[in-house]
């Protein structure tokens, strides 16, 4: 990948489960399972976050690890009114403070962190579920549509850590936007 764009950013959770909490579970409210909000997440090319509900799961390689922008937490949370939210809540893997991800749908591009590297593809929108409403807040589901972050694909092997990171892109973007919906679907993608 020939990156022209570098941005300082911070990943402040790496959220790795061994189970689903909310997925299948609407008679029986969410799962009560571990959760770990990891100083560090080894991440395999091909499969995913070692430990993570969605390793090796051949339905899910193309979206194994799922990036989220925390300023699209914290806008969710001034507009429903409402006390900042738990990012852990939201179940994506890595949450980020300072990146712009929309514009990485179908790109391929790399998170720097700790002295790793780890390339990923930007495969498709991560849309929220019904649990938002509940976990969140009423209205969660609706106010992080368009801004529920992007499932990726692991393309390299590396470990990301918490802490600052930089996001190499191959494509312009703005930290600014980090918060916005964004308006792009899946079959306008390139």
């Amino acid at each position: 990948m020939t990156a022209t764009y570098r941005y300082d950013v911070e990943i402040l959770h790496l959220l790795v489960s061994p189970a689903h909490a909310y997925f299948g579970r609407a008679r029986e409210g969410a799962a009560d399972v571990p959760t770990v909000d990891a100083e560090a997440a080894e991440v395999v090319a091909g499969k995913g976050i070692v430990g993570d509900r969605f390793f090796g799961k051949a339905a899910h390689m193309d979206a194994a690890v799922t990036l989220f922008a925390v300023e699209a937490l914290e806008a969710m949370a001034t507009e429903l009114g409402a006390a900042p939210f738990d990012p852990l809540a939201t179940r994506r893997n890595v949450i980020l403070r300072g990146a712009h991800l929309a514009p990485l749908l179908g790109q391929d591009f790399v998170l720097e962190a700790g002295g790793s590297a780890v390339q990923f593809h930007g495969g498709r929108p991560a849309h929220p579920c019904g649990w938002m409403n509940e976990v969140l807040a009423p209205g969660g589901h609706a106010a992080m549509r368009g801004r529920g972050g992007i499932r990726c694909r692991a393309l390299s092997s590396g470990i990301l850590h918490r802490g600052p990171a930089v996001l190499v892109s191959p494509v312009p973007l703005d930290p600014r936007q980090a918060g916005v919906p964004s308006l792009l679907r899946p079959s306008r993608l390139p």
